[in-house]
């Protein structure tokens, strides 16, 4: 009986865990505020910055219409926007990417960074 315990126990940890590791859209969503001078997360619509709407899945440097600088361009090549890649570049764009046009500074907190990230995945799920 101890056992089926100790075992249910662990199950539900290793739930909220994975879900936690999953995010918070409507937590990202707040987070996402910080970008909404540059960036639309819902509609195609550049601005300052390029269109984040759909942007996991979608080649680097690829918003039809935006203007990219040339260490985006490079820093793109053959890659694509996904959650390890954005979990990378958040935190630090002109690290990652040395030259961006993007003066943002980056989200340092690693969860608002995943919460970001699961908020770009699907920005209705916030609501």
């Amino acid at each position: 009986m101890k056992v089926h315990c100790l075992m249910i126990v662990g199950a539900l940890l290793s739930s909220a865990g994975l879900a936690y590791a999953e995010g918070d859209a409507a937590a990202g969503a707040t987070v996402f505020k910080k970008c909404t001078a540059c960036h639309t997360a819902t509609e195609p619509k550049n601005k300052v910055g390029p269109s984040l709407m759909g942007i996991v899945g979608r080649p680097v440097a690829t918003v039809e219409g935006f203007n990219y600088s040339p260490a985006m361009k490079k820093f793109g090549e053959g890659k694509v926007w996904d959650d390890a890649l954005l979990e990378e570049y958040l935190p630090n764009p002109k690290v990652l990417v040395k030259g961006t046009k993007m003066a943002f500074a980056g989200v340092k907190n690693p969860e608002d960074v995943i919460n970001l990230v699961a908020y770009l995945k699907d920005p209705a799920a916030a609501q």
